[in-house]
């Protein structure tokens, strides 16, 4: 192997992985409905769940990208031990972590347009 196989591996999995995420999603959403329809028309009392404000969905998002990143930096702070030219890919955690700041903000300014 020449190389070639890593390539197309890596390709195929650049697009399997998120259809294959896409796709469970959807047949999740599915069996909910799925659920939810037949115990109605059994005449079962079905709670709805509450959706999650839009200041939740970007307070949720702000603490997972700014933790990954946090994570990411870390890993490969501890990799710059070993290889120093990994602190070039370290540096990479800082745009996600930008990105979990700015949900930050947006929950912030959220809140605060809604007491308004």
């Amino acid at each position: 192997m020449d190389g070639n196989f890593v390539g197309l591996a890596a390709v195929v999995m650049v697009f399997a992985i998120p259809l294959a995420a896409i796709y469970a999603f959807y047949r999740v959403r599915r069996l909910r409905t799925e659920e939810r329809l037949a115990a109605i028309s059994r005449g079962v009392s079905v709670p709805m769940e509450p959706e999650l404000t839009q200041a939740a969905h970007s307070r949720r998002w702000g603490i997972l990208l700014v933790f990954g990143s946090l994570g990411y930096f870390i890993a490969f702070s501890l990799v710059a031990r070993v290889e120093p030219d990994a602190h070039i890919a370290a540096a990479f955690g800082i745009i996600p972590f930008a990105v979990g700041l700015g949900f930050f903000l947006d929950s912030v300014l959220i809140k605060r347009d809604l007491k308004a």
